[in-house]
């Protein structure tokens, strides 16, 4: 058996590619457009880990999916995650919950998928202004 990839539904393709490529840092594997089916699917991963795909559906049809938290989350090992917050939060991503511990964060997809971020290795010795920021929202 192999993990193939973990699919999460979208509103906006510009948005959610915006969000998980210029931001986040993944990139575009592979699109799929299927005029019948009015639907477009696209694979990303991590540089350097293909193998561990996410799958973006984009349904043509403008369609309310709500947050769906039985869903749970999707993880992500980070070189630094202090470094992948502070990016994410001078792009406007709100740190759901801040990496206090030097170890793991959430944040919120435009369409509000939680994602965890975790310090590859060990974790990194508490630092500001992560160590005293509040939650923000649900994660």
């Amino acid at each position: 058996m192999k993990y193939l990839h973990t699919m999460v539904r979208v509103t906006s393709l510009e948005q959610s590619l915006e969000f998980y490529c210029t931001q986040l840092g993944l990139r575009e594997l592979r699109r799929k457009e299927n005029p019948a089916g009015r639907y477009t699917l696209v694979f990303l991963a991590a540089p350097g880990d293909e193998s561990a795909c996410l799958e973006l559906t984009w349904n043509w049809d403008p369609e309310a999916y709500g947050e769906g938290r039985h869903f749970g989350h999707v993880a992500y090992e980070v070189e630094d995650i202090y470094a992948t917050c502070a990016r994410l939060a001078a792009h406007g991503v709100t740190i759901n919950r801040p990496p206090r511990d030097g170890r793991m964060a959430f944040v919120r997809s435009p369409d509000n998928i939680s994602i965890e971020l975790l310090q590859k290795g060990g974790a990194l010795a508490p630092a500001e202004p992560w160590l005293s920021m509040p939650n923000t929202g649900r994660w």
